[in-house]
């Protein structure tokens, strides 16, 4: 497994019953059995989903007796969000750069077309065509 925590994160966020966990405490913190009731699985099962979302930072459980409330971890997001935010910006920079040049062929297509229209008119005064 790598050691990357990011790549952990997403790793962990792959499999869409961890997403589904992931979304189901992002309400409250919630006991194994709890996450454990909508699904068809084994308590062993949701065990191992929680494992591999706590190696990946993103959820906790308290050490003690059981049963333990698993919780989100909001670092884990930060990490998540600070990555995401950034090839936004710069793809929303990207469309921003091309929206610039769009307006800019579309206002020269338009001059062209205005001075060709122009240039088609027959002038207003004293031209052999007003009679």
């Amino acid at each position: 497994m790598t050691t990357d925590p990011l790549s952990r994160a997403f790793a962990a966020l792959a499999d869409p019953t961890r997403r589904d966990m992931v979304a189901r405490l992002s309400e409250g913190d919630a006991t194994v059995s709890q996450l454990a009731e909508p699904y068809g699985i084994t308590l062993q099962a949701v065990y191992k989903h929680l494992r591999v979302l706590e190696d990946a930072g993103l959820v906790s459980r308290p050490r003690g007796p059981q049963p333990r409330s698993a919780r989100l971890e909001a670092q884990a997001f930060d990490l998540l969000d600070t990555w995401i935010e950034r090839h936004r910006s710069r793809v929303e920079q990207r469309y921003r750069r091309l929206d610039a040049v769009l307006a800019e062929m579309e206002e020269e297509t338009h001059e062209k077309d205005h001075r060709n229209e122009h240039r088609s008119r027959p002038e207003a005064a004293g031209h052999p065509d007003d009679s």
